[in-house]
C-alpha cells in the first residue's frame, strides 16, 4: 500500500479515536466517498456526508463530473430515519444544471472496520425519476490542506495552546493541547505542515523589527514565488514582531494580523501575525497574563488563517454573495471570525464561552460550498459580496458622507482615484466610534459601477485584524478618511475612460451606515504617450506599488513608474509615480529570500538600504513642483499625511530647514483653499502650524502608516 493511503488511514483512525475518546462509541462515518464507472475515469461523483464527528451539520453535498465544463455541485439538509439512514432536499445547486434534475436523497451507509471498504448507497429522486449509484470511502476529512508556518528569528509562532491554562473559560470545555492544526482538521480538513517552521534570521545591520505593507507583499511575492501560479490547498503563516506605526509619532501595536489578497493572480494564500501588538497586551487586571497573550496570539492566527478560507468577520456576512447562499450576521458569535472586543460584554465574555471552533454557518461554507470558493488561490477573497439594497436608518445618529476636494468629478486618464469619507455625528449626544471604522475593510464594504457594466466590489490589497480603539464623537464633530480606490485584487476597478458610481457602507456596532452615490469621469487619454504606457500601467505590479507606496520586489513596474515620470510630466499621475517610487526609496527595506549559504537554501531577511538623495529627488518632485494639483488629486487628508511623513524623514536626517519650508507650504496651501465653501479646520492649520515650528532645531518621532485621523 503507498505510504500516502498508509497516512490517510492513520490520520482517519486517529481521528476516530479522538472521537470516541471525546464519548462517542461508534467509528465516525462522516467524510468524503466517491463513485466512478471506472477505476480511472474521467467522470465521477463525490458526496461529503456531514452527520457525525465534531460539530456535525447533518448535511451531505456532493459534486457530479461529467467533463471540465461540465460541473455541478449540490448540498441537502438531512435528517435522521434511523441507525446509518438519513434523507433530505436539495436545496443548494451551482454549475451544469442539467446534470442533477432530482431534488431529494436518501443515503445508507454500511460500516466497514477497514476505512477504505465503508460504502455510502445514495439514491437521488424527484423530477419524475430515481438513481442510485454506491460511494465508496475516501477520506474522514472534506478537503485537504498544507499549511506553512515561518516566523523571524527573535519571535515565536503559537501553533498550540493549553484550552484550560486560562482561568476565564467554559466550564465545559475540554482540558486539551489544542493544535491549529486540530482546530482545522475539525473544521473538516486533512493538514498537514510542509516544513517544522525554522527561524528566519535577519542579515545585514540596522533593521528594525516593524514591517510596513510594502515589506509584507513584497516578502510574500518573493517567497511565494516557489509555487505554480494555480490555486492550491495551501496557505503560509508568517509571524513577525510588529506592524509599522499608523500615524507619525504613534507607538506601533495596533495591528495584529493581516492577510494578503492577492499575490499574482492567486488570493487568500498568505497571513501575517504581528505577536508583539495588542494581542500580546493582557488587561491590567487579567488573573493569568502570560496564559491570555498566548490565547490571544492562538486566536488571531486562527482568525487570519480562517480569512484564507474565504470566511468573513461575523458580523459581515449580511453582505451577501451571489456565489453562495444569503448569510446572517452574528455579531455574538464565540467563533474564530469575530473579535472578541465586538461582544457584548467584551473579551471576558467572548473568551467565558468560546470553544476553540467555527460557526455553524461557517462550518457549512468551509465543508460544503463548491471547492473553488474555499480554496486558496481561487475565488477572491468573500467572492461576489456587494449591497442587498442596504439603507441608513431614518434615526441614526451618523452621517456618512463620500466626496472628492476639487471643483467637478473629473479626473485625468491613468490618475489614481483618492476619494475623502466624512462621518458625522448629526445627534445631540456624544457617539462612541472606532477610529479604524473608515479605514477599507474594517467592517467597510465600497461599491463601484462603470456605466454600462454590473457594480462589483472594491477589494483592497491587504485585510487587517486591529485593536478596537473607541474615540468619542461630540455632536456636530467629524472624522475623516482617504479612501484609494483604483486598484485592488479585482484589478484596476477605476481605469477606462466612462463615468462611474462609488458608494460606501460601513457598520458602527449594530447600525449600518450608507453614503450618498458618488459619480465620477474618468477622462480620455490625451496622446499616442499616454496610449501606449497605460498599456503598461494598467497591471496588476503597478497597482500594487500605487497602492502600497512602493516595493523592492517589482523591478519592472518600477521601470513603468520612471518611464512615466519622464515622459509625462505634465500629468498628474506623473507626479503619483514619483511618489510611490520615492515612498520606496526612503527607507531601508527587510526582503525575504532564500539564502543559498544554509543548507536547503533557507529563507533569510535582509535589508536593502535606502537611496535617500534618490528618495529626497523624487518625492520634491511629486509634493513640491505643483501643490495645488496634487493636493487637489491626493485631497487633504492624504496630502496632508505625506507632507507629515516626509517632513519627519528630512528632519530625522539633520533637514529641518527643509522639513520647515514643506510643512509652511502645507499650512499655506491648506489656509488658502476652499472647496465648494468648505474651509479646512482651524484645529488641523493650528496643528501644521505646531509641526512646522517644531522643526526649528527639534527631532520628531518617527513616522508610521496611513489611519483614520481622530475626531476634529
Amino acid at each position: 500500500m503507498a505510504k500516502a493511503d498508509m497516512r490517510q488511514i492513520e490520520d482517519d483512525l486517529s481521528s476516530t479515536e479522538a472521537y470516541r475518546a471525546a464519548g462517542e462509541e461508534k467509528v465516525v462515518v462522516s467524510g468524503v466517498y466517491r463513485w466512478s464507472p471506472t477505476p480511472h475515469s474521467s467522470r465521477f461523483e463525490e458526496l461529503r456526508l456531514d452527520v457525525d464527528g465534531y460539530y456535525p451539520q447533518l448535511t451531505a453535498s456532493g459534486m457530479i463530473r461529467r467533463s471540465a465544463a461540465a460541473v455541478l455541485s449540490w448540498v441537502a439538509k438531512l435528517s435522521s430515519q434511523g441507525d446509518d439512514l438519513w434523507q433530505g432536499a436539495i436545496w443548494y445547486k451551482h454549475g451544469e444544471g442539467t446534470l442533477l434534475s432530482h431534488t431529494r436523497v436518501l443515503i445508507k451507509v454500511t460500516r466497514n472496520p477497514a476505512p477504505t471498504q465503508q460504502t455510502a448507497t445514495v439514491t437521488f429522486s424527484g423530477a419524475g425519476a430515481e438513481v442510485s449509484r454506491v460511494f465508496r470511502y475516501q477520506s474522514r476529512y472534506f478537503h485537504p490542506v498544507q499549511f506553512e508556518f515561518d516566523v523571524v528569528e527573535g519571535e515565536k509562532a503559537t501553533l498550540s495552546i493549553s484550552t484550560c491554562a486560562h482561568p476565564n473559560r467554559p466550564p465545559s470545555l475540554p482540558c486539551e493541547t489544542l493544535t491549529i492544526q486540530e482546530v482545522y482538521r475539525r473544521a473538516g480538513f486533512r493538514v498537514s505542515t510542509s516544513k517544522p517552521g525554522i527561524p528566519i534570521p535577519v542579515l545585514g545591520a540596522g533593521a528594525d523589527a516593524l514591517w510596513s505593507d510594502q515589506e509584507m507583499h513584497d516578502a510574500m511575492q518573493a517567497y511565494w514565488s516557489r509555487f505554480a501560479d494555480q490555486p492550491k490547498w495551501a496557505l503560509w503563516v508568517f509571524f513577525a514582531s510588529l506592524h509599522e506605526a499608523d500615524e507619525p509619532g504613534e507607538a506601533p501595536g495596533n495591528l495584529g494580523g493581516i492577510m494578503f489578497d492577492s499575490i499574482g493572480p492567486n488570493h487568500r494564500q498568505g497571513t501575517s501575525i504581528f505577536v508583539d501588538s495588542f494581542i500580546s497586551e493582557p488587561p491590567a487586571s487579567d488573573p493569568d497574563p502570560a496564559a491570555w497573550v498566548r490565547r490571544m496570539t492562538f486566536w488571531c492566527a486562527c482568525h487570519e488563517m480562517g480569512h484564507a478560507f474565504n470566511l468573513a468577520h461575523s458580523w459581515q456576512k449580511s453582505i451577501g454573495s451571489a456565489s453562495w447562499i444569503d448569510m446572517e450576521d452574528e455579531p455574538e458569535a464565540r467563533s474564530f471570525m469575530n473579535y472578541p472586543y465586538r461582544v457584548r460584554g467584551g473579551q471576558r465574555a467572548y473568551f467565558a464561552d468560546f470553544g476553540y471552533r467555527f460557526s455553524d454557518a461557517e462550518l457549512l461554507f468551509m465543508r460544503h460550498a463548491p471547492a473553488q470558493f474555499v480554496q486558496m488561490g481561487n475565488a477572491d477573497w468573500f467572492d461576489d459580496h456587494g449591497f442587498q439594497a442596504e439603507t441608513t436608518a431614518p434615526d441614526s445618529p451618523l452621517t456618512l458622507a463620500l466626496r472628492i476636494n476639487r471643483e467637478r468629478p473629473v479626473f485625468q486618464f491613468m490618475e489614481p482615484v483618492t476619494l475623502e469619507l466624512k462621518l458625522t455625528n448629526t445627534s445631540d449626544q456624544p457617539n462612541l466610534v472606532d477610529r479604524y471604522r473608515l479605514g477599507p475593510g474594517h467592517g467597510m464594504t465600497v461599491v463601484i459601477k462603470k456605466d454600462g457594466r454590473p457594480a462589483r466590489q472594491f477589494l483592497p490589497y491587504a485585510r487587517y485584524c486591529r485593536k478596537t480603539d473607541l474615540v468619542v464623537l461630540q455632536p456636530g464633530q467629524s472624522m475623516y478618511e482617504s479612501l484609494y480606490v483604483s486598484s485592488g485584487c479585482n484589478g484596476w476597478d477605476i481605469a477606462e475612460p466612462g463615468n462611474y458610481l462609488v458608494q460606501v457602507l460601513i457598520r458602527v456596532g449594530e447600525e449600518e451606515v450608507l453614503s450618498n452615490p458618488l459619480k465620477l469621469r474618468i477622462m480620455p487619454p490625451q496622446g499616442h504617450d499616454e496610449e501606449s504606457l497605460a498599456q503598461d500601467f494598467f497591471s496588476e505590479d503597478v497597482g500594487r506599488i500605487v497602492a502600497f507606496d512602493g516595493s523592492r520586489f517589482l523591478s519592472s513596474a518600477n521601470d513603468v513608474l520612471r518611464e512615466i515620470t519622464d515622459r509625462l510630466k505634465d500629468r498628474r499621475v506623473s507626479m503619483h509615480a514619483a511618489l510611490a517610487l520615492g515612498e520606496g526609496l526612503k527607507q531601508d527595506s527587510k526582503k525575504l529570500v532564500e539564502d543559498r549559504k544554509a543548507p536547503g537554501g533557507s529563507p533569510a531577511i535582509i535589508i536593502e538600504k535606502a537611496d535617500m538623495a534618490g528618495a529626497r529627488k523624487l518625492l520634491t518632485a511629486a509634493l513640491s513642483t505643483k501643490p495645488e494639483e496634487m493636493v487637489e488629486s491626493l485631497g487633504h487628508v492624504d496630502y496632508k499625511w505625506y507632507i507629515d511623513q516626509v517632513s519627519n524623514w528630512l528632519a530625522r536626517q539633520d533637514k529641518a530647514a527643509e522639513a520647515y519650508r514643506l510643512q509652511d507650504m502645507l499650512l499655506k496651501l491648506l489656509s488658502g483653499r476652499s472647496i465648494h465653501g468648505r474651509k479646512v479646520l482651524p484645529g488641523v492649520l493650528g496643528a501644521v502650524r505646531e509641526r512646522r515650528d517644531s522643526y526649528g532645531g527639534k527631532k520628531p518621532r518617527g513616522a508610521g502608516r496611513k489611519s483614520p485621523l481622530p475626531a476634529r
